[in-house]
């Protein structure tokens, strides 16, 4: 089973991929983490992509795709694998279907966790931090005792330009502008679930693993892995 995650920064992507994924026995697969194990481990793939990064260059999609779809091989996912935030674009979602389509696959789920705007700004952007001791704050879910002033040292709060309002918006709208195309290719193909994300994490993760349903057994070398999700 081939399951993708989508959702925008903020969403909970990570934190629900590695939840879902322990609770049916998938591998879990990001593509950021993918190239760096690719580079790390000096494969063809990785020395490739290292090239471009060199030079300062974005990897192109089509060396990425094939990363991930080199993965799919691997005998650990052969139950199945959830990607999480990868394809990006509509162009990835088109060449992620071709490369599978050769091997007999598809996609199964595209899990959607849609949240709003709103809420996703709350979540990303309004974080301060001590000068002194680094400890964190939050404008709205973990102010400090006396604004400006960090609650166990006395030393002045500052927020990085990557946790400002208008940062994360520009950031949102950069990501839907990328990825919206995506939701839609997956919504018209009847592959995608729209999933609550402003939800609590555990109903999210009940209303994701409902959306899968039964993960499909495995039989390897005459012997069925049947282990229930």
């Amino acid at each position: 089973m081939i399951i993708i995650l989508l959702g925008a920064p903020g969403a909970g992507k990570g934190t629900q991929a590695d939840l879902i994924g322990e609770r049916l026995g998938l591998v879990t697969i990001a593509s950021g983490n993918l190239l760096r194990e690719n580079i790390g481990n000096g494969t063809p793939l990785g020395l490739r992509a290292d090239a471009y990064m060199q030079r300062g260059e974005l990897v192109p999609d089509g060396l990425v795709i094939d990363m991930v779809t080199a993965r799919l091989k691997a005998p650990d996912v052969a139950r199945g694998v959830i990607l999480d935030g990868f394809p990006r674009t509509l162009g990835q979602a088109q060449a992620l279907d071709a490369n599978l389509a050769a091997q007999h696959k598809q996609v199964d789920r595209a899990l959607y966790l849609k949240v709003t705007d709103e809420a996703l700004l709350d979540r990303l952007s309004g974080r301060w931090i001590c000068r002194n001791c680094q400890a964190s704050y939050h404008e709205k879910f973990n102010p400090p005792r006396v604004g400006g002033v960090c609650d166990l040292c006395g030393g002045e709060l500052y927020q990085r330009n990557d946790d400002r309002r208008d940062v994360m918006e520009n950031r949102l709208r950069v990501y839907f502008d990328q990825t919206m195309p995506v939701i839609e290719y997956y919504q018209a193909n009847g592959t995608l679930v729209e999933i609550d994300g402003a939800q609590d994490i555990e109903k999210v993760g009940e209303d994701l693993l409902a959306a899968v349903g039964p993960v499909p057994a495995v039989v390897v070398e005459g012997v069925t892995d049947s282990s229930a999700a």
